[in-house]
């Protein structure tokens, strides 16, 4: 029997509700395939600056690099809004990536055939999209140095950032990503600003000279502002996306919009070895936190990743997979999702209706 140590991490919000259905779903994947897991909690975010006064104590991060897996479910909220930057749950999310090595984020972005009508997009548009956003995650505009905020000769403040990214780490994620693309339809565009950026430049030369070690991989390149409008326009015509840190945050969200909501999307932060850190991508919604109302989907796809990639459980994640689209299947909807003629489910009912799914 295999035995895993899981990490999880509730965070704010929706986080302890929805974190609590995916252990139930875990446990009873567990049960079919013959699995257990060790379950340790650690604190992080708001709730850990409400215990400790930071937002990623020490004490959690190294929980977490003793660990199989770490499951985290969502950070921050208005309560925390107007800390200084360095004390803000936000803060403790970078500090955990970074302290992790988690450097390639994939994003998922794919449209379950229950739910095209949820899209804000025409059913022609987004029927049949199936994106996977490889996105940079510990380096670029969000780590770069110099930044900071000085005061000038005149009196007048002045804000600055540094995007860089060196060829070892423009490297390494662009294996990540050609790879990605060799298990999916072998087509890979590369997002960049090259016709303005120099960091940019160098970004499109190395991603380039990689495609010569993976022929079998369609490479394309495509600037930020052109691939936002084609995201819209044409999302059909992407399988994988690779792209930095700050071009990835904002193109992961817009691709996850395409999906009719972001409550169902998972996602997975992976360094060059165990463990990984799989969250959905969706925020800690506050103002529904505690009412039964949060959709708990796309955490319960974050535990299928974890399955997948870090524990090499595929057939117990395609089983939890299998169960989204039957209760999907069944009409069963949160608020999020619903649609006329379907089963209004709140956060427990759904878990529900999932724990019966896997039978």
């Amino acid at each position: 029997m295999a035995s895993y140590r899981i990490t999880l991490l509730p965070g704010d919000g929706i986080g302890p509700e929805i974190m609590a259905i995916a252990v139930q779903v875990l446990k009873r994947i567990g049960e079919k395939f013959s699995i257990t897991f060790e379950f340790q909690e650690a604190l992080v975010g708001g709730a850990a600056i409400d215990a400790t006064g930071e937002p990623l104590p020490a004490a959690t991060l190294e929980t977490c690099k003793q660990s199989d897996s770490v499951l985290l479910a969502a950070i921050g909220g208005y309560k925390w809004d107007t800390l200084p930057r360095h004390q803000r749950p936000e803060t403790g999310l970078l500090a955990l990536r970074a302290g992790l090595g988690l450097f390639a984020n994939l994003r998922p972005a794919t449209i379950l055939p229950q739910l095209v009508d949820a899209s804000s997009l025409k059913r022609e548009i987004v029927e049949g999209v199936d994106i996977m956003v490889v996105r940079e995650l510990t380096g670029g505009i969000y780590f770069g140095q110099p930044r900071g905020v000085v005061e000038t000769e005149t009196g007048e403040k002045r804000g600055f950032n540094t995007m860089v990214y060196s060829e070892s780490e423009i490297d390494r994620i662009g294996r990540v990503a050609f790879e990605t693309a060799q298990k999916r339809r072998k087509k890979l565009c590369s997002v960049d600003k090259a016709n303005v950026l120099e960091v940019s430049q160098l970004w499109r030369d190395r991603i380039t000279v990689l495609a010569a070690d993976y022929p079998d991989v369609e490479l394309t390149h495509m600037y930020v502002d052109n691939a936002a409008m084609q995201l819209v326009r044409n999302p059909k015509q992407f399988d994988t996306i690779v792209t930095g840190n700050l071009f990835g945050d904002i193109l992961s969200d817009a691709a996850a919009m395409l999906t009719g909501s972001i409550g169902m999307l998972p996602s997975a932060s992976l360094s060059s070895a165990r463990p990984g850190l799989y969250e959905p991508v969706h925020g800690s919604a506050p103002d529904i936190a505690g009412q039964d109302k949060a959709n708990p989907l796309a955490q319960i796809l974050s535990a299928a990743m974890m399955l997948r990639y870090d524990l090499n459980e595929a057939a117990a994640a395609d089983a939890i997979e299998q169960a989204v689209v039957k209760v999907l299947d069944q009409g069963y909807r949160t608020g999020d999702i619903m649609s006329d003629g379907m089963i209004a489910v709140g956060c427990q009912g759904m878990g529900e209706a999932i724990l019966a799914a896997i039978g």
